[in-house]
């Protein structure tokens, strides 16, 4: 089959690859030259672990190609993916007006009957208003299709060549029968291809990331709360994901969640009930929440100085907003740098894919580290902020010597507090009692 798709951004890029994958000729457009060129010769603009590989295979076997001339991929679609982005207004609403562009091209350009694919993430109605302005355009018929993603960074390329399930919303039954045919390699081991109406897959994408993101908070609500009770968060966590109407996914206590997906689609839904004049009381307070847990690692920092990290140099382990990305948007690391920015500290970061990232993010504020080692010299404390398998068992004795001060704030919950201690580190982590109020318990058998 052949297939356009318009932007070779993260989603874009991983749907073009792994249609190719499986035999049909994908051409990825997208207006930014330098991309383009670059995508050309393998190299991308993102780092998702196994896309490079494919793209470079499905390039060279003559699958897949790069342009960036969107009419003429228009042209040669019988299918076509619009994967532009949609990023938050002010107002929180998702901003389409790269989608509508996109919508014109189309009209403009088709030169046969077309079935279009909204993949952004938007708002319900979307697909209407893109419709709208293919019509105003076109000479030839057209279907419509929302074919919401739910790729995990990290874990992208995985999540579409074997999803737990297809969502794919359509308005005629051409458009059910073409994407039917293109997702049919990807389930066959029975998964789920879930058919429906248009704006009901347009909500489910945002439903699912507003209650990915209310666990979230949950979970970080319920950590601040053991901490003022003497409880351990994850024999909480432990406890409650054992149940089966609850299970274990999405319960891990941290600073708040970032990426490009949960903060912009929370705030676009909520956004939404507010232009139909009704309240998302619930999601109103993830949010809260949210931002509120940003600013905790700091706190926690500051607290271990009485207050003051003026002229205190800090390590940070993890940039990116979680592991196997190099994705900063709304990371809490860049909550925690400029808080301590602010306070009068120096930062010295390192991370194994988000460097050049934050490079762009931060210039020259802040200090980088080619290792997670070398970001301790001269350190009056650690923080971790992102999970790499890298930060999880170090050479804590090679720590020790290296920060000045013997204190680790450590966001994520890698490392035994008991034993921590006993290595001689003040350590801060979230949600857990501390190892003076276990003791305690034991010896008076409450423990």
């Amino acid at each position: 089959m052949n297939i356009s798709v318009i932007g070779t951004g993260y989603v874009g890029l991983v749907v073009g690859a792994c249609l190719a994958e499986t035999g049909n000729d994908v051409v990825c457009a997208d207006v930014v030259a330098a991309k383009i060129e670059n995508l050309k010769k393998n190299v991308l603009p993102i780092y998702e672990p196994g896309l490079e590989d494919l793209v470079a295979r499905n390039q060279q076997d003559g699958r897949l190609s790069f342009t960036t001339d969107i009419p003429a991929a228009v042209a040669s679609a019988d299918v076509l993916f619009i994967a532009v982005g949609t990023p938050s207004d002010e107002d929180g609403s998702a901003d389409l007006q790269h989608v509508l562009n996109v919508a014109r091209l189309i009209g403009r350009s088709m030169t046969r009957e077309l079935v279009i694919v909204t993949k952004s993430t938007v708002p319900v109605g979307t697909a209407g208003k893109v419709a709208a302005e293919v019509a105003r355009h076109a000479s030839f018929p057209f279907h419509m299709c929302s074919n919401p993603e739910f790729l995990k960074e990290g874990a992208a390329v995985d999540d579409f060549m074997k999803p737990d399930r297809v969502v794919l919303g359509v308005d005629s039954e051409q458009a059910r029968s073409v994407m039917g045919d293109i997702y049919a390699p990807f389930v066959r081991t029975g998964n789920p291809v879930i058919f429906m109406d248009i704006a009901s897959a347009e909500m489910t994408k945002y439903a699912a990331n507003g209650m990915l993101a209310t666990r979230i908070s949950f979970m970080n609500d319920v950590a601040n709360l053991c901490e003022l009770v003497g409880a351990d968060v994850d024999m909480v966590r432990r406890g409650i994901g054992s149940d089966s109407r609850i299970g274990p996914s999405f319960l891990f206590p941290g600073p708040g969640y970032g990426g490009s997906c949960f903060p912009k689609d929370v705030k676009a839904l909520i956004r939404t009930a507010v232009e139909i004049d009704t309240d998302l009381l619930v999601l109103a307070a993830v949010e809260r929440v949210n931002e509120k847990q940003k600013r905790l690692l700091a706190a926690k920092l500051l607290a271990a100085f009485d207050g003051n990290v003026e002229g205190r140099h800090i390590a940070v382990w993890g940039l990116a907003f979680k592991p196997q990305t190099d994705d900063m948007r709304d990371a809490p690391s860049l909550t925690l740098i400029e808080t301590l920015l602010e306070a009068g500290a120096t930062v010295c970061a390192h991370d194994p894919a988000a460097m050049h990232e934050a490079r762009h993010k931060l210039g020259d504020r802040i200090t980088f580290a080619e290792t997670n080692y070398e970001a301790l010299a001269g350190a009056d404390a650690l923080v971790v902020v992102t999970d790499w398998n890298e930060y999880r068992h170090p050479d804590f004795g090679r720590v020790r010597e290296s920060l000045s001060q013997p204190i680790i704030v450590d966001g994520r919950n890698l490392y035994d507090p008991a034993k921590m201690r006993e290595l001689g580190f003040g350590y801060y982590s979230i949600g857990r009692a501390s190892v003076e109020h276990m003791v305690a318990e034991r010896v008076s058998g409450t423990a």
